[in-house]
């Protein structure tokens, strides 16, 4: 089933529960080359189990033409670090609900460093208190997304920073 918005059929693909609305810019964007795809980590640090989120963002940026690489759950800051370097991502967003992202998301910045991307957007979702945000920013985050946050906002935002780094190098 796809719905269409009412002012305009060619809004972007962006999953909304079972509904898809699609759009003349993410079908564009779905048949672009490969190496100009936005690539995209999407990881679960720590010790959460709980990936419904996690997935639901990435199917979003998926059907909005990024190409997403979904680390599985229980990921530490090393193996989240190196997965992005292997994948040669653009941006990683982190999905956490445990409460731990004060002492697990510096732990991933200071590793996404040591091995030289610090050119990569991060960016995270999940339960953040409001008072916590300023300080993760600080940390080099460059957004904070919580729960009930529409997924255009979020596939909006990796698209305004990112640009695919494949296609810088050329």
């Amino acid at each position: 089933m796809v719905a269409e918005s009412p002012s305009n059929t060619d809004d972007q693909a962006i999953p909304a529960g079972d509904l898809t609305v699609r759009t003349a810019e993410a079908d564009q964007a779905a048949q672009a080359d490969s190496s100009q795809k936005i690539r995209v980590l999407i990881a679960k640090p720590g010790l959460d189990g709980h990936d419904r989120g996690a997935k639901i963002i990435a199917r979003a940026l998926r059907d909005a033409g990024m190409e997403v690489i979904y680390t599985g759950l229980h990921q530490t800051p090393e193996m989240i670090a190196e997965a992005a370097l292997q994948e040669d991502v653009d941006a990683v967003g982190l999905s956490i609900l445990s409460g731990a992202h004060m002492a697990l998301f510096p732990r991933i910045m200071d590793e996404l460093r040591k091995r030289g991307l610090d050119d990569v957007m991060v960016y995270a979702g999940g339960i953040i208190p409001d008072d916590d945000i300023p300080a993760i920013k600080e940390m080099g985050v460059a957004g904070v997304f919580g729960p009930g946050t529409p997924m255009a906002d979020t596939v909006r935002f990796v698209r305004e920073r990112v640009k695919p780094r494949q296609a810088e190098e050329e």
